[in-house]
């Protein structure tokens, strides 16, 4: 690997993010479509339609930002990860970096450049891992399927991408593992009418600062759809009382960071 000593990301809305890297951008969990555009999610016990929120800028300054994208990265195939509106957008040629057992579908979707990684890649002399994750546990935990995160390093920076998941074992082994000096995780303890979370609650977060003294948490998933219990003040809240405001940091729409 060179060194690539830049690394940004600017949350979109949800789980997408835009990474850049060195003169690199990768979109990761693309979800474009306006808000309402997904309708309701099953199982919830509210009548909102999703997203809902709309992307914190304009249709046209949305164009301009995909021209500027060198690949995407999608965690899973969630309708709030990989809507139809990215379908539609993304050039069909970029490079889509997932994990194998998602890359059939993307495939038949239309995508011709598609990167699967078992385990882990050299792309632009990036590399790219992918982790595990649990999304909720028992009966639910089942429904949602398999989801996976991804770490990003060069030589310089760690980066991990949780992805959806709750804060369980195999998550602290990533963390032994990769070591990354940045976590980002999903925040908002989305649940559905019935189970348990499927995503961070607060007290994970907090755990998983514990578990990383010396990492930046950053945390997304927030205001964004409807099953998240757990809104941006909230979560603020609860990293401020544990005295971790420091380096744990909820971060807003449209908001850009520098690991």
């Amino acid at each position: 690997m060179t060194k690539l000593s830049k690394m940004k990301i600017e949350l979109w809305r949800n789980a997408t993010l835009l990474l850049q890297i060195g003169e690199k951008n990768i979109l990761i969990d693309p979800m474009l479509g306006e808000k309402g555009s997904l309708g309701k999610f099953p199982m919830t016990d509210n009548e909102l339609e999703n997203p809902l929120v709309d992307l914190p800028f304009s249709d046209e300054e949305l164009k301009d930002k995909l021209i500027t994208i060198d690949a995407v990265a999608v965690t899973h195939l969630h309708p709030d990860h990989w809507d139809e509106k990215a379908i539609e957008l993304l050039d069909k040629n970029i490079p889509v970096i997932c994990p194998e057992i998602i890359s059939d579908q993307i495939a038949q979707s239309g995508f011709k450049n598609i990167i699967f990684i078992k385990d882990s890649i050299i792309w632009e002399n990036i590399s790219i891992s992918i982790t595990e994750g649990e999304h909720g546990t028992g009966e639910i935990g089942e429904k949602m399927g398999k989801v996976n995160g991804f770490v990003f390093k060069t030589e310089e920076k760690t980066l991990y991408i949780v992805g959806d998941s709750i804060w369980y074992d195999k998550i602290a082994t990533e963390i032994d593992q990769h070591k990354p000096q940045h976590i980002v995780v999903a925040g908002g303890a989305a649940t559905f009418a019935v189970g348990d979370p499927i995503i961070m609650t607060s007290e994970d977060i907090i755990r998983l600062c514990e578990y990383a003294p010396d990492a930046s948490v950053l945390v997304t998933h927030l205001e964004a759809v409807s099953h998240c219990k757990e809104n941006r003040e909230f979560i603020q809240n609860k990293i401020s009382e544990n005295g971790m405001e420091n380096r744990c940091l909820v971060l807003q729409d449209g908001m850009e960071y520098s690991l």
